[in-house]
C-alpha cells in the first residue's frame, strides 16, 4: 500500500515537473515569437506624434524622429516644438545608451540605475525606450490564455530594472504585444499600455502606443508614421558623433 502511494506521488510530481517545463518552454518560445515580430526588419525609419495629455485632458504635442537597426542599436530624436528640438537618446548593444541635451551640448551616458526615470516629461521610462529584445531582459512564465491573448508574466533579469513585473498580453495569432500592466518593486500596478499594429509590406508595425500613468492620471499617445523598412541604414547612423548633430 505504502509503495502504491509513494509510486503515485511520485507520477503526481513527474507530470507536475512536466507541465511546468511545458509552460516555461511555451512562454519563452512565445516571447521569442514577440520579439521576432518587432524586430523581424534589418532596420526601420520613421517619424512619431507624441500627444502629452494631463488628468484635466489638455494636451501638448511633439514630434520626433527614429531610426533603428537590428536588435540593439536605435536613434530617437525630438524635431518639434522648438523647445525640445534636439533633444535625443541612442541605445546601442550591452545595455549602452546615451542622452543628449542641445542646451548642454554634450552627450551624458544613462547609468542603469537612471533608466528608471521618465523620458523627456513622458510616460515612458528610459528603459521603456531601449531597443534590446523582450526576451533578453526579462523571464517570462504563461500564465493563461484569455481569448485570443496569451497572458505572460515578465520578470526581469537586472535588479536595476524599473520593474518588478510587466503581464503582457500577446496576440496569439500574430505575436504582437496588444496590453501591459508594468508594476513597481512594490508590486503595485503604476502603469498600462496599450498597442494597436498594422501591417506595412511584410512586418507587423507599432502604429500606436499609449501608456497612461495610473498615479498621475497622465498619459502619452505616440503615434508612428512615415514607417520605412529595410532601407539599408549603416552603423555610421547609430554614433555618439551622429547623436550631436
Amino acid at each position: 500500500m505504502m509503495r502504491t502511494i509513494k509510486n503515485l506521488v511520485t507520477v503526481s510530481a513527474f507530470f507536475l515537473l512536466a507541465g511546468f517545463n511545458a509552460s516555461a518552454q511555451d512562454a519563452t518560445a512565445i516571447l521569442k515569437k514577440v520579439d521576432d515580430v518587432m524586430y523581424s526588419a534589418k532596420d526601420m525609419t520613421g517619424k512619431t506624434k507624441i500627444v502629452l495629455i494631463d488628468k484635466a485632458g489638455k494636451e501638448k504635442v511633439r514630434e520626433a524622429s527614429t531610426i533603428q537597426k537590428g536588435t540593439d542599436k536605435r536613434l530617437f530624436r525630438f524635431t518639434a516644438p522648438a523647445s525640445q528640438a534636439g533633444i535625443a537618446t541612442l541605445s546601442l548593444p550591452n545595455d549602452i545608451m546615451y542622452l543628449y541635451l542641445p542646451s548642454f551640448g554634450k552627450e551624458r551616458r544613462i547609468s542603469s540605475s537612471v533608466k528608471s526615470q521618465k523620458f523627456a516629461g513622458t510616460d515612458f521610462a528610459y528603459d521603456d525606450m531601449e531597443a534590446k529584445p523582450f526576451i533578453e531582459k526579462y523571464t517570462p512564465k504563461l500564465i493563461k490564455t484569455e481569448g485570443n491573448n496569451y497572458v505572460l508574466e515578465l520578470i526581469p533579469k537586472s535588479q536595476k530594472s524599473a520593474y518588478s513585473k510587466i503581464i503582457m498580453k500577446v496576440d496569439k495569432t500574430n505575436y504582437y504585444p496588444v496590453y501591459s500592466d508594468f508594476y513597481d518593486k512594490g508590486n503595485n500596478k503604476i502603469k498600462t499600455a496599450v498597442y494597436k499594429f498594422e501591417k506595412i509590406g511584410k512586418y507587423w508595425s507599432a502604429k500606436e502606443i499609449l501608456m497612461t500613468d495610473l498615479k498621475r492620471n497622465h498619459k502619452t499617445k505616440m503615434l508612428m508614421s512615415d514607417i520605412k523598412y529595410d532601407t539599408g541604414l549603416t552603423d555610421e547612423e547609430f554614433t555618439v558623433r551622429k547623436l550631436k548633430q
